[in-house]
């Protein structure tokens, strides 16, 4: 971080700009709105700014800039667009020990004025430390679509109201659940869209209501966060994440999606792998149980879906027997993210009617399917967890019907910068996996539409001298 975000507070405080052009109507906009006492100082300008001296919102004084301007100036910003003087300005406001900031500028600068997003009292800044402005604008813009427009008023509308919750709540940390519940609730939604009356009379049956403070038992959130890209997870697993007093996480969980959690949230790591069970899945459970009756906002963070072989139907059965507030936030499943992300459609009109999900591993090892119904044409069939037993998978579809030509394709670490697609026919998938020492986590396609996997990025193995999976 080359900067520190900084907030000024300038109402009715002296602020010196040199120019009165475009760049420095914009910045006179900024500072009028921010309830500076602006001066400026050019021989010329803009009729904006003839405008607002005549208004008597600003002082223009239309004569060349002196050095001797800055003294007594909370601010300098100097937009003439001329080096010369710019840097003049410059040396005189730092001579002085007054911030200064020179339009496009930066190495003139001692501070930056960021693109704003106003919600007031809402106030954000996007800086790319003078790199790229219209970048900043860019996501400035964004980010202006994402917050809503009432933002500011349900601001100022929590703040009537923090002297009455201190009151009545001692504990921190029950003052901070209860605003929590309250601005995911219906009170600020009630703001949001303007009904601020309704809001009012609820937030004080709210906060008079008989333990107002008291810890009630705290919530579990089962969050997908997808198959491994950040920025595939959802918008609401990302407010799970940024709302977790603590985050139990598995093996696939990436550091990039780690840091998107709460800085002060706890982490546990219960990680499994095949064969290696770090924390078994009972104890997982009482983990989630045992935190959220201490009335914890608790986090389990799992790759891909939790409801696609993910384990969290078992994980939500405790939770609700155990009377847990409990919610399912769904995330893109590894079939889906990664078959997309390799260019590979799970149907096709031309070549898939049928797409079906399943185990490489049952509870006792071999997983219990219908090798007969999954050994049809025009049916893809996408096994997780199937690389260790890619042998076995590969002789019951082929004994089972499956031609032993069907294409294939194995994707390694999808979504991930790592990806690798590898491809080949069912009778050597387990030659391949042996030559490319696939490992976890690999999904295993099977089908016509693995054959359309994106050319441009697979790594294909050649065929022609690998054992059939039959003799394997």
């Amino acid at each position: 971080m080359e900067n520190l975000p900084l907030f000024f507070r300038l109402r009715k405080r002296p602020v010196l700009l040199v120019g009165a052009g475009a760049a420095a109507v914009a910045k006179a906009r900024l500072l009028l709105a921010a309830g500076a006492d602006v001066r400026v100082v050019a021989p010329q300008g803009l009729g904006e700014v003839a405008d607002w001296a005549a208004q008597g919102r600003l002082r223009w004084e239309r004569r060349a800039f002196d050095p001797a301007d800055v003294a007594g100036m909370t601010l300098v910003i100097g937009a003439m667009g001329d080096d010369e003087l710019d840097a003049a300005v410059a040396d005189a406001a730092k001579e002085a020990a007054i911030p200064v900031n020179i339009v496009d500028r930066p190495e003139l600068s001692s501070f930056i004025v960021p693109s704003i997003v106003d919600r007031s009292p809402v106030t954000i800044g996007i800086s790319t430390n003078g790199s790229s402005p219209v970048l900043a604008r860019r996501l400035r813009e964004q980010i202006e679509t994402l917050l809503p427009t009432n933002l500011g008023r349900l601001a100022n509308f929590l703040n009537s109201f923090r002297s009455a919750v201190k009151a009545k709540v001692d504990s921190f940390d029950a003052r901070r659940r209860l605003w929590e519940d309250i601005i995911d609730g219906p009170i600020a939604r009630d703001v949001l869209a303007g009904r601020e009356t309704d809001a009012r009379e609820a937030m004080l049956s709210r906060i008079n209501r008989r333990h107002a403070g008291e810890v009630a038992y705290g919530h579990v959130d089962i969050v997908g966060a997808g198959p491994g890209d950040p920025e595939l997870l959802t918008v609401k697993a990302l407010r799970a994440l940024q709302d977790a007093d603590l985050v139990v996480y598995d093996r696939l969980i990436g550091d990039e999606i780690l840091d998107l959690v709460r800085r002060d949230a706890e982490r546990i790591y219960v990680g499994k792998a095949r064969s290696n069970h770090a924390v078994p899945q009972d104890q997982i459970n009482e983990l989630l149980v045992t935190h959220a009756r201490a009335g914890r906002r608790v986090v389990r963070l799992k790759g891909g879906d939790p409801f696609v072989f993910g384990r969290g139907g078992e994980e939500v059965e405790r939770l609700r027997a155990a009377g847990i507030s409990t919610a399912v936030i769904p995330g893109i499943t590894a079939a889906t993210g990664c078959a997309a992300s390799a260019g590979l459609p799970l149907t096709h009109r031309d070549h898939a009617s049928a797409v079906t999900f399943v185990t490489g591993h049952g509870v006792d090892g071999e997983p219990d399917v219908d090798w007969s119904a999954l050994s049809g044409p025009r049916h893809t069939l996408v096994v997780y967890m199937g690389v260790s037993r890619a042998g076995s998978l590969a002789r019951q579809l082929i004994g089972h019907g499956r031609a032993p030509d069907t294409p294939i394709a194995i994707i390694e670490n999808g979504t991930r910068p790592d990806e690798r697609v590898i491809v080949g026919t069912l009778a050597n998938v387990p030659s391949l996996v042996r030559t490319a020492q696939v490992g976890a986590p690999a999904l295993i396609v099977i089908g016509e539409v693995a054959a359309l996997a994106d050319a441009a990025r697979e790594l294909v193995f050649s065929t022609s001298n690998i054992p059939n999976a039959l003799a394997v």
